[in-house]
């Protein structure tokens, strides 16, 4: 995680989900990460697993240069990519595991822009496969954004963030020294082509 508002993001995540494998999206205080709210987002986990998104920070709508609430996060994707993130999110869903995605998008006859994307499992009261939690900044800020929006986004790395010991709790942590408790796992996705390549596994 290189980005700023993906660190915090994570941050809080994992001290406020202390020895559970998520926090619950009631006990989420938009006060303490005020620093990535403008890049961050929420799903919800819907039937037909669309994900409509019910939250969305300035910066996303500055990139798709519209409101985005209520569209759907596939929908927001080339058409090449939606199985594959589809199925991403089924992972982060079932094994209860972060996501980092590396992903590239553009306005059309503009310059690509990369972006990293963190996506966070959430329970809503109590209820597994209900939320999720994410973030999407760019690497650098492109001289396009706000003007054109992007035509949908590509994926061009993913990762996902393995628990390897015990979640430490909120208390005590803090500063820039803080170590997450989740090393990368060894299942890499790289593009190759129009193919998604899965290297490596636990």
């Amino acid at each position: 995680m290189k980005q700023a508002a993906t660190r915090e993001l994570f941050r809080y995540w994992n001290e406020l989900r202390q020895e559970r494998s998520a926090p619950d999206r009631l006990e989420l205080d938009p006060t303490a990460i005020r620093g990535a709210l403008p890049s961050t987002f929420m799903l919800e986990v819907d039937p037909p697993r669309s994900y409509p998104l019910r939250i969305a920070g300035s910066r996303i709508h500055a990139l798709f240069r519209r409101e985005v609430l209520g569209e759907t996060f596939i929908g927001l994707w080339h058409p090449a990519d939606r199985p594959s993130i589809a199925r991403l999110l089924t992972t982060i869903l079932d094994e209860t595991l972060p996501a980092v995605i590396g992903v590239v998008a553009a306005p059309l006859q503009r310059s690509p822009v990369e972006l990293e994307m963190l996506l966070l499992p959430l329970r809503h009261k109590g209820k597994t496969h209900a939320r999720l939690l994410g973030a999407l900044t760019p690497t650098a800020i492109p001289s396009w954004l706000g003007l054109v929006g992007v035509e949908s986004l590509r994926i061009s790395t993913s990762r996902f963030i393995v628990d390897e010991v015990t979640p430490p709790t909120a208390a005590g942590r803090g500063g820039t020294d803080f170590n997450p408790p989740f090393a990368q796992s060894q299942v890499q996705v790289r593009r190759h082509g129009h193919l998604l390549v899965f290297e490596g596994s636990r």
